[in-house]
């Protein structure tokens, strides 16, 4: 078997800001694809447009960038056409959940054997600085100078609406994390999506500060990990517990409470009750940022069920070629 590594993956010199989160997640994705060993030309990298959809130019596989919001369309026609290819879509939370939304949802209603990569800075910053969908209400942008008067889209909401089997979530400076959330996407079989949190350094800065270094993960984090407590804090002394229909924050040793009373993650229980919750967690609630996969679970795909219905049907059809059709009919010989 050959042993790839992330060099066999990288192509060309990358025009993003220096500080811009794309940097760290490229990094990390050329990383995944040489652990999971998926050879460059059987994997294929698919974007809209936006600065994270350039993307595809410093890959050395199969790669096109396509128009803006579409990247879902194209990427769910090479992986129906072509089942073999591993292919990764790259958008940003513009492209992929403003023109490119209803793609979205329905790539992960039918369940499509995509990797979906959202990239989410909370800003258009190709276009130079407009709020996006997942701007905070109130936000001051070039659109919106008097700040937004929007409720935002949260990426794990949507794809949980939408019947999505798998979600995770990672930073865009953990590469250790990352890589671990993208191998973990691949090996789904079915539409997985991966938010990826990320700043854009020119027009909105700070948007992930919470965490985005290292310091911050540990006091604002939470690492899920199927099978494991929910435990959180530098020194794992925090965890959650249900209370009522919601979760809530406690500390390990106080009030009697026991890790033995902690709740354990299960990324795989098809009841995404819980899974959202974590997912919708959010520090000025006073709870941490949950990291990780928070969602695993298996259904049908659709690239599958399409080539299973067409060889279904061709089973049962009396012809299985052109001439063989013909000859179903009458047929008269002219002399």
């Amino acid at each position: 078997m050959t042993q790839y590594t992330d060099k066999d993956y990288k192509k060309g010199q990358p025009r993003w800001c220096p500080g811009c989160g794309d940097h760290f997640f490229l990094a990390s994705l050329h990383k995944a694809m040489a652990e999971l060993g998926v050879p460059p030309h059987e994997t294929a990298v698919i974007s809209g447009i936006g600065c994270s959809s350039r993307l595809p130019y410093y890959v050395s596989t199969y790669a096109m960038q396509t128009i803006h919001g579409r990247a879902a369309a194209i990427a769910t026609g090479v992986k129906v056409t072509n089942p073999n290819l591993t292919v990764w879509q790259i958008s940003g939370d513009g492209d992929g959940l403003a023109i490119g939304g209803n793609h979205f949802i329905h790539a992960l209603r039918r369940n499509i054997d995509l990797n979906i990569i959202l990239l989410n800075n909370r800003i258009y910053g190709l276009t130079k600085g407009q709020y996006s969908p997942t701007s905070p209400r109130g936000f001051v942008s070039k659109s919106s100078p008097y700040g937004t008067v929007e409720d935002p889209f949260r990426p794990a909401e949507l794809c949980f609406g939408a019947r999505g089997k798998f979600f995770a979530r990672a930073v865009a400076t953990d590469a250790p994390a990352t890589i671990e959330i993208l191998k973990a996407a691949k090996q789904h079989k079915g539409a997985a999506v991966c938010e990826i949190l990320q700043n854009c350094v020119i027009f909105n800065d700070g948007c992930h500060d919470s965490v985005y270094n290292k310091e911050g993960r540990k006091n604002n984090a939470i690492y899920v990990e199927h099978g494991k407590p929910l435990v959180f804090g530098p020194e794992n002394e925090f965890g959650l517990i249900q209370e009522g229909f919601g979760l809530k924050v406690v500390k390990i040793g106080e009030n009697g409470v026991k890790l033995e009373d902690i709740l354990v993650h299960d990324a795989h229980c098809e009841d995404d009750t819980l899974q959202l919750k974590l997912a919708m967690m959010d520090m000025q609630e006073g709870f941490p940022v949950a990291l990780g996969v928070i969602r695993d679970v298996e259904a049908p795909t659709y690239n599958e069920a399409v080539w299973q219905q067409i060889e279904d049907v061709k089973a049962k059809k009396p012809y299985h070629n052109f001439n063989e059709l013909l000859e179903t009919n009458d047929i008269w010989e002219v002399k």
